[in-house]
C-alpha cells in the first residue's frame, strides 16, 4: 500500500481533529482532549517518545543470527508478531466522525486480523461504541480484546458478560480513563478501582482479565495480586494527566517487580519496529499500538491498519537481525545503550 496516498487521505478524512504529523509527537495537537492529543500542556503525550528515544540500539552484525522470529503466543493465540492494536473510542469527538465508530472498530479488528495479530476495542459515553467493538470481535471468532472504563461495579459487570458472550479471548480494563474528561462530559462517571473491587472483577469472570493504565511498581504488584492475567504499562496516552513519566521510562522497574507472573504489555509512542524492540528489551512481552493504526484506518481501512502493523513488523525484523536477536520471545537488555 502506497504509505504517502494512506496518510494524505488520513490528513482529509480527520481534519480538525489530527494533522497527520510526519512526526506524531503531540505538539501540534496539545492539549486537544477530545480530539488526538495530550492533556494540558500535552507533555505526558511527549514524555512516551522521549523516553523511547532515551534508549539507543546497539548493533550488533558479527553473530549466527539468520532469521529473526517474531512470533509469540497471547492467551491461546498465535500471533505474527509482538504488536497489537491498542483500543481507541471516540470516533466523533476525537476524530471527526468520518468513520462509524461499528465501522471503526471492524477495520482495527479485521486489519489485525488480516496481519496476523489481535485487536483491541474500547468502551465510551455512548454504550453503542462498546457494543460495536463487540459485535467487530463476535464477527472474527473471538479474536480480539474488549476494554471497558472504570465504570462504577454493578456497570462494569454486565459488559463483562457481553464480552464472554462475544467470545472474546479476554477482557479488560483501562483504569487510565479514571479522569477522562469526556465522559465526565456525556454523563458517564469512571474513577479509579480499589484493590477489592478490582479483585471483585478479575474473579467474576473466567476470562484472562487485563489491567491497563499501570505505571508505578506497586501497583503492577497489586493488578497481579487482584488476580490480572496482564497489565498494560501506559499513561492512556497522555491523554488524562499532565506531566506524567513515559511507558519506557517506568517499564523497568515494573518488569522487576512482576516479570513472569503476568503478562506485560506497554503502549505509548510506539511508531517503528525499532521503538518495539526497545520496549520488549525493557521487560514488555508485548506492545499496543493506537494512534498510527486510526490514521490508517481512516487512510486506508482494515486494509490500512493491517499495512502499517506489517511495516512494523518489517522494521521489527530489521532491528533484530541488526542487534543479534533471535526472537520476540528472548530479548537481552544487552541490545541497548542509554542515550548520552
Amino acid at each position: 500500500m502506497d504509505m504517502a496516498a494512506l496518510r494524505k487521505k488520513a490528513r482529509e478524512e480527520m481534519k480538525g481533529y489530527c494533522r497527520v504529523c510526519p512526526v506524531c509527537d503531540g505538539r501540534v495537537c496539545a492539549g486537544e482532549v477530545p480530539g488526538m492529543g495530550g492533556a494540558g500542556s500535552g507533555s505526558a503525550f511527549g514524555a512516551n517518545l522521549e523516553a523511547l528515544k532515551a534508549w539507543r540500539l546497539n548493533m550488533r552484525t558479527i553473530h549466527g543470527v539468520k532469521q529473526a522470529d517474531t512470533t509469540m503466543t497471547f492467551f491461546g493465540q498465535t500471533l505474527s508478531m509482538p504488536i497489537l492494536a491498542a483500543p481507541m473510542t471516540g470516533v466523533v469527538y476525537n476524530m471527526g466522525g468520518k468513520i462509524a465508530e461499528d465501522v471503526f472498530s471492524e477495520m482495527i479488528i479485521s486489519g489485525a486480523i488480516a496481519a496476523g495479530t489481535i485487536g483491541m476495542c474500547g468502551d465510551g459515553a455512548d454504550p453503542t461504541m462498546y457494543q460495536g467493538g463487540l459485535k467487530a470481535i463476535s464477527a472474527a471468532g473471538g479474536k480480539g480484546v474488549p476494554f471497558i472504563k472504570p465504570r462504577a461495579q454493578d456497570k462494569v459487570l454486565p459488559l463483562i458478560r457481553d464480552a464472554e458472550a462475544a467470545g472474546s479471548i479476554a477482557v479488560g480494563m483501562d483504569i487510565d480513563g479514571a479522569g477522562l474528561v469526556t465522559m465526565a462530559l456525556k454523563g458517564q462517571p469512571v474513577g479509579p478501582k480499589t484493590f477489592v473491587e478490582l479483585k471483585e472483577l478479575t474473579a467474576s469472570t473466567s476470562l484472562p482479565f487485563i489491567v491497563k493504565g499501570v505505571m508505578t511498581p506497586d501497583e503492577a504488584q497489586l493488578a497481579v495480586g487482584a488476580g490480572a492475567a496482564a497489565i498494560v504499562v501506559s499513561n492512556h496516552g497522555g491523554r488524562v494527566l499532565d506531566h506524567t513519566p513515559g511507558a519506557a521510562e517506568v517499564l523497568p522497574a515494573i518488569a522487576q517487580a512482576v516479570k513472569g507472573r503476568t503478562v506485560i504489555l506497554a503502549d505509548g509512542g510506539v511508531r517503528t519496529g525499532a521503538d518495539v524492540l526497545k520496549l520488549l528489551a525493557l521487560g514488555a512481552d508485548a506492545v499496543l499500538v493506537g494512534r498510527p493504526l486510526a490514521v490508517g484506518a481512516f487512510g486506508g481501512g482494515a486494509e490500512g491498519v493491517a499495512a502499517i502493523l506489517k511495516k512494523m513488523q518489517g522494521e521489527l525484523v530489521s532491528a533484530m537481525l541488526l542487534t543479534g536477536t533471535e526472537s520476540v520471545r528472548d530479548v537481552s537488555p544487552d541490545v541497548l545503550s542509554p542515550r548520552p
